[in-house]
């Protein structure tokens, strides 16, 4: 009974912790995608075999050691006095002396595949982060936005009820009681679609982190901490563009390629060129002619090898023709690059400077919609305003705070891209906002301090 008892307990408590849900912050589950993104895994283990052929380049320069060996025997020779077996083994150590460029060449374009894997790396990693930093936001959006829609629609059920109420004492007509139901009932969508895209969300991040989602459960595998806030950050458009252009990982992949072409020409004309290589080594071998000499025969050997291909057909023309485009691509290929990242950079500092604008319009607007709420339930309750005026109020009320959580979802959204734009992270991009008098310091304190969330749409 004891032994029953335990395993029933311990097989409950695996369950539960199988089933547990993982709780991350935004560092925690950048940290997570890093290492075990499947993307970023994949690149890890191209970059494994770029080392690997690395070594296999540098081998070029190491001497060889190649054995052979051969035994052969005849049924029969007539009418000739040649022994019937025929053997030898030999052990050579060969060691190349010249080749023209062509070993140094292999090894600098092995040495840039791998750096440029290295930059690979650094690409897909930064394009992860930003992904899940901005599917991270979204969720933030998203739940935020559930709790501003069932605010929303609980006012608009208090509002329905109240005039449900006032229709069965007779102080208002059914035409009130519709627009309340028709007001409730446009609102309830709204609410079930932020609940729906909250679950893509949750999809998404744990897409990204690498984390395999259980189909027999709707609860999320992993629960994100925090809550959506704006970051007062305020970056410089040139000092961006500078740092992009320094250290953005794909503009050094494009000239690695201008580099690699120019390596292989230098391999192209080695094929016209004489390669030169000696060896040393041992040997037996037998001789088959008795009147030669003795049958088994050993010793050393020392020898040179060299060859020069002095015609080709012109195939080694045709190389360096192909070898000659693709650096000219890879030119055009860099120049693009770059035009793209600068574009990259400036649309990110266009969005967050739009961000901005909006955020600050609207941090006021949520003020004047609630108080506009507010005036018009009083109106109504005292006779001199109408149900209309309630509900176009609260309508307004609620866009503009989803307007608003909006906005710090694009602000640090473009936040995300300029980092990745700029090959940092957001935290990088810290340049506070110049403060030139106490007012302009109480205006951007009001306007940038954003973690406090509004006010209720239902508060009285």
């Amino acid at each position: 009974m004891r032994l029953g008892t335990f395993t029933f307990v311990l097989l409950w408590a695996l369950c539960s912790s199988a089933g547990a849900q993982r709780s991350l912050s935004l560092e925690e589950a950048v940290a997570l995608a890093k290492k075990q993104n499947p993307e970023i895994v994949i690149a890890r283990k191209q970059l494994q075999a770029a080392r690997g052929g690395v070594i296999e380049a540098r081998s070029a320069y190491l001497p060889s050691v190649v054995s052979t060996g051969l035994l052969r025997k005849w049924e029969q020779s007539s009418g000739s006095n040649l022994r019937p077996e025929d053997y030898g083994a030999s052990l050579r150590v060969f060691q190349n002396v010249y080749s023209s460029g062509r070993n140094k060449g292999r090894l600098s374009i092995a040495r840039f595949q791998e750096e440029k894997r290295e930059l690979e790396l650094a690409a897909i990693t930064d394009r992860v982060a930003m992904d899940l930093r901005v599917a991270y936001y979204e969720l933030l959006l998203n739940r935020a936005k559930i709790g501003v829609r069932a605010q929303s629609v609980q006012v608009l059920r208090d509002e329905l009820k109240a005039q449900e109420e006032r229709f069965s004492a007779g102080t208002v007509g059914q035409l009130n009681v519709r627009r309340a139901e028709v007001s409730l009932a446009n609102e309830e969508p709204e609410l079930f679609d932020a609940q729906t895209r909250l679950q893509n969300s949750y999809l998404r991040v744990s897409e990204l982190c690498g984390i395999a989602t259980n189909p027999k459960s709707r609860a999320p595998a992993l629960v994100l901490a925090g809550a959506l806030q704006y970051q007062p950050l305020r970056p410089d458009l040139t000092e961006c563009l500078g740092h992009a252009t320094a250290r953005r990982p794909e503009i050094r992949a494009r000239q690695i390629d201008i580099a690699i072409e120019e390596q292989q020409l230098i391999i192209d004309q080695s094929e016209l060129r004489p390669r030169v290589e000696v060896f040393s080594g041992y040997e037996i071998y037998s001789e088959r002619d008795p009147d030669v000499g003795p049958e088994f025969n050993h010793g050393y050997v020392v020898g040179l090898n060299a060859s020069w291909h002095l015609f080709d057909g012109h195939a080694t023309r045709g190389r360096m023709m192909a070898s000659r485009a693709r650096r000219a691509a890879a030119e055009m290929a860099l120049r693009a690059m770059q035009s793209s990242v600068e574009s990259e950079v400036r649309s990110a500092f266009f969005d967050l400077q739009q961000a901005d604008r909006v955020l600050e319009s609207e941090t006021r607007n949520v003020e004047n919609a609630s108080e506009s709420l507010e005036i018009a339930r009083s109106n109504l309750g005292a006779g001199l305003g109408t149900q209309l005026d309630v509900l176009q109020a609260a309508s307004d009320a609620t866009r503009t705070r989803t307007t608003r959580l909006s906005a710090i979802y694009l602000h640090n959204v473009a936040l995300a891209r300029l980092a990745r734009a700029t090959a940092r992270e957001p935290g990088e991009l810290g340049f506070r906002p110049k403060v030139t008098s106490e007012a302009e310091a109480k205006r951007q304190a009001k306007v940038f301090d954003m973690a406090r969330p509004p006010g209720a749409l239902n508060n009285r």
